[in-house]
């Protein structure tokens, strides 16, 4: 960590205009990882600049998944719009030091400008035709025109920095223009107010996207404008879709809420987050504290990640299978609200046990349990398959011994299924995979007694007595 900081201090700064997708989220986890694992302190920041989109269901949203994530931090949320003061102060002493000046280019001069540029076969570059220069004249302000801020970015030399993931990126000043700082209306730009705010919150480690890039130039050279002292940057590459793309909100990329709301844990969606892009020698199951004593920024890959789905569901499922069942079935119980069903944890959590090794999410698990508390469908298929005429007679034979059984067990249920056997001449596979069509709605389940144990003895009768 350079001297000049006295703690590591990371941040994540969203802005707010959709949701927190998973790119974001997985920036969050690095930085806040980072954070923990040395001691430090970690930001939430909004950044609400644009005012024409940010919106407070977004906010809330972003807040929202950073708890569900577990990613606690220690300042925010910040809003940039409530430093607009600030920022407008560091402005008018950038403008009074000549760092930054006005610029009264209106948008036809400067698409007159690119287009001449064009025609010289030129890079399109802002040509600084308003920037202040020892012996240069300017034109009288024309009348009417509000002028942005623009920052005097040095004409000449490199902007070198050491990347937390890339190593060493160099690229010359000739290659950037005098960026705009501040709008005609005075709201700040990007990559002016990241550079102050960071400033302010004394951030020493930035870890974000690596479409940032090429903003990092013009920031450093602001930093070093401003004579504030640089944090190290890191950026990380991009996470594609199992299309090959770059998952993005514009792309329709799903939100970490909306994960939450399919049946994944946070626990999962954490690990699975950590693996897409950093790695612990083999490791692919660890908690959130296993990441914190490993994740000391190494081992940050340079190649974008894949999101794999089914390696989502894998690592999700290894957590469904180990949290406590009470939780689980609270889970379950959401689940089913989300469908109208009604039911309370304590009827649920005795089944979570049976079903629950075969579930990823805590969706798939309330699919596997719907059919204790409301009406199974099976489908024309398996009934045409498996509830034969031949069959139908055995099954009414089960309902009356089932029905009158005064021990609802395993073992009560087992002895009626071997004494319907016995008197049909039916192996089990042909009774037990009708049974489980008509009670249960589907032809696969765990074993049978162990699944009907669990429903009430009325209703499996009743299924029964219907074909």
């Amino acid at each position: 960590m350079s001297s000049t900081f006295d703690k590591v201090r990371t941040r994540i700064a969203p802005s707010p205009t959709g949701f927190l997708h998973l790119g974001t989220a997985r920036t969050a986890l690095y930085s806040w990882a980072y954070a923990r694992h040395h001691g430090g302190e970690f930001v939430l920041r909004i950044e609400d600049t644009d005012v024409a989109r940010s919106t407070q269901d977004s906010v809330d949203q972003i807040i929202a998944a950073m708890n569900w994530l577990g990613l606690s931090y220690d300042e925010g949320p910040i809003y940039q719009m409530q430093r607009l003061d600030r920022y407008q102060a560091v402005i008018e002493q950038m403008i009074a030091s000549g760092r930054a000046y006005r610029c009264y280019a209106t948008p036809e001069d400067l698409e007159a400008m690119r287009e001449a540029q064009r025609a010289r076969g030129e890079k399109t570059l802002y040509d600084r035709r308003w920037r202040p220069e020892a012996g240069k004249v300017l034109p009288a302000p024309p009348e009417g025109v509000k002028p942005v801020i623009r920052f005097a970015n040095p004409i000449e030399g490199d902007v070198t920095w050491d990347d937390l993931v890339k190593g060493p990126i160099t690229i010359n000043n000739r290659e950037i223009d005098d960026l705009i700082i501040a709008r005609t209306d005075g709201v700040p730009t990007y990559n002016f107010a990241v550079v102050v705010d960071d400033w302010d919150m004394r951030i020493s480690h930035v870890f974000r996207g690596d479409e940032h890039v090429n903003n990092t130039p013009w920031q450093i050279n602001i930093f070093n404008a401003l004579g504030a002292p640089l944090p190290q940057f890191g950026h990380l590459p991009i996470i594609l879709g199992d299309d090959g793309l770059k998952l993005s909100k514009r792309r329709g990329a799903v939100s970490v809420m909306d994960y939450a709301t399919n049946g994944y844990l946070p626990e999962g969606m954490l690990n699975y987050l950590a693996r897409l892009g950093w790695s612990h020698g083999d490791d692919e199951l660890f908690s959130a504290g296993q990441i914190v004593s490993w994740f000391d920024g190494s081992h940050l890959s340079k190649s974008p990640a894949q999101w794999d789905p089914a390696k989502l569901d894998w690592v999700n499922s290894h957590y469904v299978k180990q949290i406590d069942e009470a939780r689980l079935a609270e889970l379950v119980v959401a689940q089913f609200s989300t469908r109208g069903i009604e039911v309370t944890p304590a009827q649920v959590q005795p089944k979570v046990g049976l079903f629950k090794d075969r579930c990823a999410t805590t969706a798939a698990l309330a699919d596997w349990l719907a059919m204790y508390f409301a009406p199974v469908e099976p489908s024309v298929e398996e009934l045409a398959t498996h509830v034969t005429d031949a069959v139908r007679p055995a099954l009414r034979a089960l309902a009356d011994r089932l029905g009158a059984l005064s021990d609802w067990t395993k073992a009560g249920i087992q002895q009626a299924l071997k004494e319907t056997l016995a008197a049909t001449g039916l192996k089990m596979p042909q009774l037990a995979v009708p049974v489980r069509v008509v009670v249960c709605g589907r032809a696969q389940t765990p074993s049978l007694d162990a699944v009907l144990e669990h429903f009430d003895q009325k209703k499996v009768v009743e299924r029964l007595q219907t074909v």
